[in-house]
């Protein structure tokens, strides 16, 4: 079976200043103290294989290190160690309006962001409508997006990155937004992303839905890799069940 994401003992660091305020920074500077800075290690030497056609979800309680190595993977964030490789076209919801310019409208949106996930303006053509009306914001599709509500940002990000047919689809915590049958319908089209084939890795505190969803549930404690087997099993020693 071929290989979609290799992830080669990345490790990712963050620096974290304490000062807080310009009243702060003022008083240290004529104090001559420079501001206290720690480094913290959100991932730490992570290996993990993800083979075509699996859907993986990426487990861990706040601060695991889950979402910045979703971030890694999708490009948005680069290790300080290590390597990534992903084959194939990626798209994927990593934050609610990424990739969207607020004073564009949400036709001039689906080109933009369209174009930054790898389609042509023909292929955009081709699926505008089918895009705009998942979406179901047919009425708002003029209106420029810093207007847009996150739910409304949601359904356009989550239509154009599903009809730009990717390889590899990146989803995190994206169906914690927007109203109940919305989520419904995006579960559906994830279901259908699956049983074509597609590499899915997914990071939500639904743990219930990606048990059942994924094949493998891989999980993250302070940026290691811990556990990488069956999803229930994952679940149930988040839970402490086991």
């Amino acid at each position: 079976m071929n290989q979609s994401i290799v992830v080669d003992r990345v490790s990712k660091r963050f620096t974290i200043r304490h000062v807080r305020s310009l009243k702060e920074m003022a008083a240290r500077a004529v104090r001559r103290r420079s501001e206290t800075v720690d480094s913290f290690a959100a991932l730490n030497d992570v290996s993990i294989t993800i083979n075509e056609g699996e859907t993986v979800a990426l487990l861990g309680f706040n601060g695991s290190g889950k979402s910045t190595l979703l971030k890694c993977i999708s490009g948005v964030l680069t290790p300080d160690e290590g390597q990534i490789g992903v084959r194939g076209r990626i798209a994927g919801l990593i934050e609610v309006g990424a990739g969207f310019h607020p004073d564009l409208t949400g036709r001039e949106n689906v080109y933009l962001n369209g174009a930054i996930l790898g389609m042509t303006e023909a292929q955009i053509e081709e699926k505008f409508a089918e895009i705009v009306a998942f979406s179901e914001i047919e009425d708002f599709i003029d209106t420029e997006v810093k207007f847009y509500s996150s739910g409304m940002f949601l359904r356009l990000a989550f239509a154009v990155a599903v009809h730009t047919d990717p390889d590899v689809f990146l989803v995190d915590e994206i169906l914690a937004v927007g109203d109940e049958p919305f989520q419904r319908k995006c579960l559906d089209r994830i279901r259908l992303l699956r049983s074509q084939g597609k590499t899915l890795v997914i990071v939500s505190h639904d743990l219930n839905m990606v048990a059942d969803l994924c094949d493998r549930g891989i999980l993250l404690e302070h940026g290691v890799v811990v556990m990488d087997a069956e999803p229930h099993a994952v679940v149930r020693r988040m839970r402490g069940e086991e």
